[in-house]
């Protein structure tokens, strides 16, 4: 596939580039395992990206990414030191990233945004993106409209660049059915929470165990910013304050630190444990190393994806 033909690598794996999971050593982690694993630079200052990439290199000399969600008021920092330090990968999320595409090829850096649409895979690949990561409705975190099913071969029928599937993934026939929709190569999020490595709170790893389909929800469709989380206190309060129609400026405040309660404390009550639709499959806590194994399982990576 092209992804692991790309960056060399055992798995054509993505981790997914998660505020507060996606830490250096996480990432690192991740790429010593065979996958290619990426800093969440979500919830980082310019400098602690710098920092991040910095630490990655000491832990690995495996290839690694950068993912920047554009909305960040040090997107135009962050875009600059991304190219400064020659990231072998950059992802995007949150916005275009059209006015940096040429100053990070220039870098050496292959890029590739996440996209809920047709179009904007297209509008990506006018723009000169590397492929696209095309994520269907069912991934954890924010989302857009589309559904995996109808997402992935929309995409991989209408563009020439590769397509990244995302959403719903985390089982072996699941990887079979991204592959024969036209993936390239696969972006998780839910399932790396449950790698022994991940640095969530106890507490959200075995909420993750205990989802069910019915445990998770959508909360933020009021505001125009949908987020997949668990139904949970803070998710339920969250929604209840959607119905009785409060402002997007409260909503905002309900939503600020929501993630770090989760990842960092593990708090029920004040945090969003985002997590997608797959999190209902995952039973155990395992090695990165044995989850990645298991996931390929009867899946002969050389034979799949050939575009």
């Amino acid at each position: 596939m092209w992804l692991d033909e790309t960056f060399n690598l055992k798995y054509p794996i993505l981790e997914g580039g998660m505020a507060y999971v996606g830490t250096a050593d996480f990432a690192a982690a991740v790429s010593e395992a065979g996958a290619l694993g990426q800093i969440g630079s979500g919830s980082m200052s310019a400098e602690m990206v710098r920092d991040a990439i910095h630490r990655v290199r000491e832990l690995t000399d495996r290839p690694f990414g950068v993912n920047i969600m554009l909305m960040n008021p040090a997107a135009d920092e962050i875009a600059r030191i991304l190219a400064e330090e020659e990231v072998p990968l950059i992802t995007t999320g949150a916005g275009s990233p059209g006015k940096y595409i040429s100053m990070w090829k220039d870098a050496g850096s292959t890029v590739i945004p996440v996209i809920p649409s047709l179009a904007l895979a297209q509008r990506m690949e006018r723009q000169g993106a590397d492929a696209v990561i095309a994520e269907g409705q069912e991934a954890g975190g924010h989302i857009g409209e589309q559904t995996s099913m109808v997402l992935w071969p929309l995409v991989a029928d209408k563009i020439s660049i590769p397509m990244i599937a995302a959403g719903g993934i985390a089982t072996p026939r699941q990887v079979k059915a991204a592959i024969e929709l036209g993936a390239q190569g696969l972006q998780l999020g839910t399932l790396f929470l449950s790698a022994e490595e991940c640095p969530i709170h106890p507490a959200y790893k075995e909420a993750l165990l205990k989802a069910t389909d019915t445990k998770i929800t959508v909360m933020g469709r009021t505001g125009g910013v949908p987020c997949r989380v668990l139904k949970n206190r803070f998710a339920r309060d969250y929604m209840a304050r959607e119905r009785e129609g409060a402002d997007i400026d409260e909503l905002e405040r309900l939503l600020i630190g929501s993630l770090s309660s989760a990842v960092q404390n593990g708090d029920d009550e004040s945090g969003a444990f985002m997590m997608g639709l797959a999190a209902a499959q995952i039973t155990k806590i395992k090695p990165l190393s044995q989850l990645l194994e298991d996931l390929f399982q009867g899946i002969d990576i050389s034979r799949s994806g050939k575009k």
